[in-house]
């Protein structure tokens, strides 16, 4: 009976077979970096005070660029405060809101929300009397 493998064949059999597999893992490989693009998203901040609330300072941050939008106690701004949507690329990563507004009572509220794509992706609550802060930070890095 003859030999049906010889050892030539075996070896081209063989990086036949590992090159195809090379070719295979790299188109894979590739189609993982379409996928891990970043995305464009449309982002608004809000700043509410509940009734007699009167905001004091608004600053905002997108990536590394600060954005001091109030800063004034003689003519505080009613509440409520928004910045219009505009897009951010998720690139970007950081996202930063921080507001403080003087409050009436014990009972007053100051709330921050983060808009992404139209829906509130984050929300910060604090009550109370006299001058509160609040603080949020998201990151488009973040799971």
């Amino acid at each position: 009976m003859k030999q049906f493998y010889n050892s030539k064949s075996l070896l081209r059999l063989s990086f036949l077979f590992v090159l195809l597999f090379s070719v295979i893992t790299v188109l894979n490989s590739c189609k993982k970096d379409d996928d891990d693009e970043f995305q464009d998203h449309v982002v608004q901040f809000e700043v509410k005070t509940s009734t007699g609330g009167k905001i004091i300072s608004v600053v905002t941050q997108v990536g590394t660029t600060q954005n001091t939008i109030y800063n004034t106690t003689a003519t505080p701004v009613t509440s409520p405060w928004t910045s219009g949507e505009f897009f951010v690329n998720s690139s970007q990563a950081q996202l930063n809101l921080d507001a403080n507004a003087n409050m009436p009572d014990a009972t007053s509220e100051l709330t921050i929300n983060l808009y992404i794509d139209g829906e509130v992706a984050r929300t910060v609550k604090k009550v109370g009397k006299g001058v509160l802060t609040a603080s949020l930070d998201y990151s488009f890095l973040e799971p």
